[in-house]
């Protein structure tokens, strides 16, 4: 076999297959593509305004870049594993466009600087990716909250029934969430965007190059200041990663919710045909496998992050062929969670919430137990331990009778406490206890109207990350 062309004179021989087979990563870098020319066309520029190569070279080098450009794009480029990964690839078929002058556009750089550079491009346009599919989540999620201000569903706390809460307010939360996540998806990109074009292999280079420039053209804030560090870390994937694993978790639990909210014993909600599925034996079943896929999908996600933490935790300065392994984690994950992202924004548009059925529930486990308390305390002047004790005892009352607290009678109540006249009653009603919650982040339907438009000015106005 004979020696490789990108290691020149170095080997005598080639790799073997199994070599070649493991240390080629054309199978999925080939994503960068697109990175990897912009990339590519900007450093040309720059060696052309510096001098470092002449325009004539660099302004065939410009075209050939665009002209393989419009070949991957149409499918026409040949991807070979034998070249390794997607800069060779890219580069050898501009020496077949143009010849000599394409040896020119590695002037200055290293692979190390060029696939960090394109990487960290790759990961830019990603978490932008993300940011407008948790917007798009957000916004069906306020709408659907807007509407439903006023209907009451159960809140839940240890998944046994606590106090009754707006239904809207239900999903505001998960807007909230949201929209910290989106928080993080900008922290993240404003870490990312520096340069490592220029860093070269790992210690700069003599050529009198221009990093502000390539930056700038690349829409980075900065280069990076130190040519070890730009080849050598990978945090800013790690911040992905982490970012869409918090993201991943918030929607696994909201899909957790829909499952068991659609289940016949809730009932709360009916997902939509388009995503559901039936049984292959039983005929009355409607399965909530969207929901379902997405929270296990979670797991894929946090694998992804758990195993590029991995790869990283021992590596000394500056690159080292590890960190090959840092692309399919990333891409994986963006995949995942650019999939679940679609797949429950669209169940959440779709999705028909019985709310009859969730103000029945609410009539069950004695859910405004603590309004009691809370108007001994306000109505009576009783220390609230002392009100949460009287309010216990009603309710073992109740339910050794079998009957709810409106059901008791004023002497049963007077049996318990002679503070708890029938006017304690009023304070029991399901829409009295929902109105009631009107601190602020409360549950109140006034209140819940109130934050949708907040939300829709904090999270909707503009098309950015809040």
């Amino acid at each position: 076999m004979t020696s490789s062309r990108i290691w020149g004179g170095r080997f005598a021989g080639g790799p073997s297959d199994i070599m070649e087979r493991i240390n080629a990563s054309i199978g999925f870098d080939r994503r960068l593509a697109g990175q990897d020319i912009v990339a590519s066309m900007a450093h040309c520029r720059m060696l052309a305004a510096r001098g470092i190569i002449d325009s004539e070279s660099a302004d065939a080098i410009l075209d050939g870049l665009e002209a393989i450009r419009q070949e991957i794009d149409t499918g026409r480029f040949e991807f070979k594993r034998s070249l390794e990964d997607i800069h060779m690839n890219v580069e050898s078929r501009l020496r077949d466009l143009i010849g000599e002058a394409a040896g020119r556009l590695h002037t200055a750089r290293s692979r190390n600087d060029q696939v960090a550079t394109g990487f960290r491009l790759w990961v830019r346009d990603a978490l932008d990716r993300l940011d407008a599919g948790l917007r798009a989540l957000q916004s069906v999620l306020i709408e659907r909250a807007d509407s439903h201000a006023g209907d009451a569903v159960p809140g839940f706390t240890h998944l046994q029934a606590a106090q009754p809460v707006s239904l809207g307010h239900h999903l505001l939360a998960y807007v909230e969430m949201l929209g910290r996540d989106r928080s993080r998806v900008r922290d993240a990109r404003a870490r990312l965007n520096e340069c490592p074009l220029g860093a070269a292999a790992l210690a700069g280079t003599s050529f009198p190059i221009d990093r502000e420039m390539t930056a700038a053209e690349l829409a980075f804030d900065r280069p990076m200041a130190n040519s070890l560090d730009a080849v050598s870390d990978r945090d800013f994937a790690l911040d992905y990663l982490a970012t869409a694993g918090i993201a991943a978790v918030h929607l696994s639990r909201l899909a957790e919710e829909m499952v068991i909210w659609a289940s016949v014993q809730f009932g709360f909600v009916r997902l939509p045909d388009s995503f559901s599925t039936g049984s292959s034996i039983m005929p009355q079943k409607r399965n909530p496998d969207a929901a379902e896929l997405v929270r296990a999908k979670a797991g894929r996600v946090i694998g992804d992050l758990n195993a590029l933490l991995i790869v990283m935790k021992g590596l000394p300065l500056a690159y080292s062929k590890d960190m090959q392994e840092d692309k399919e984690p990333v891409f994986e994950a963006a995949d995942t969670l650019d999939l679940c992202l679609a797949a429950m924004t669209g169940m959440m548009a779709e999705v028909g919430f019985d709310t009859d059925r969730m103000r029945a529930a609410c009539g069950a486990g004695f859910l405004t137990a603590t309004d009691l308390a809370d108007w001994l305390v306000r109505a009576r002047g009783m220390p609230f331990r002392d009100a949460h004790h009287v309010t216990g005892a009603l309710v073992k009352l109740a339910e050794a009778r079998g009957v709810g607290l409106t059901d008791l009678s004023p002497d049963d109540l007077a049996s318990v406490s002679p503070e708890i006249g029938a006017e304690a009653l009023a304070v029991l009603g399901l829409d009295a206890s929902l109105a009631s919650r009107t601190s602020f982040g409360g549950s109140a339907p006034d209140n819940v109207r109130a934050a949708c438009a907040a939300a829709r000015a904090r999270f909707l106005a503009t098309e950015t990350a809040p």
